[in-house]
C-alpha cells in the first residue's frame, strides 16, 4: 500500500506547526537513515516548541515517529500487536502508531 499521500499530509502538518523541514525530507529519501530524527530535532526552532506548548510538541513527536516508521518500512503496522492498521484509520490519523484495537485497549 502506498503511503505517499499520508507522508505529504504529515510533512504539511509539520510545516503548519512551524517546524523547519530541511534535513527531514532529505533523510526520508535516504533509505533507513537512523540519525535523521536527531538532525531534525537539532534544527528545530526552540521558540517554536515553546510557543506550541506540550500538545503541539506531542503532535510533532507523533508525526516524526510516523515518518521514521515510513523510512524504516514499519509504517501502517501497529506498534503494539504488529497487525496492519486500516487505510481508513491512517487517512484520518496518519500519525497513529496503533490499530483501533490497541488504541482502545
Amino acid at each position: 500500500m502506498s503511503h505517499h499521500k499520508n507522508k505529504l499530509s504529515l510533512l504539511n502538518r509539520l510545516r503548519e506547526l512551524g517546524v523547519r523541514l530541511d534535513g527531514i525530507e532529505d533523510a526520508l529519501e535516504a533509505p533507513h537513515s537512523k540519525d535523521w530524527e536527531e538532525a531534525a530535532v537539532e534544527r528545530e526552532d526552540e521558540e517554536v516548541l515553546e510557543r506550541l506548548g506540550q500538545t503541539g510538541q506531542a503532535e510533532i513527536a507523533r508525526i516524526k515517529n510516523a515518518l521514521a516508521r515510513m523510512a524504516s518500512g514499519e509504517y501502517g503496522y501497529c506498534a503494539k500487536c504488529g497487525d496492519e492498521i486500516s487505510e481508513q484509520r491512517l487517512e484520518v490519523l496518519p500519525d497513529t502508531p496503533n490499530c483501533v484495537k490497541c488504541a482502545a485497549g
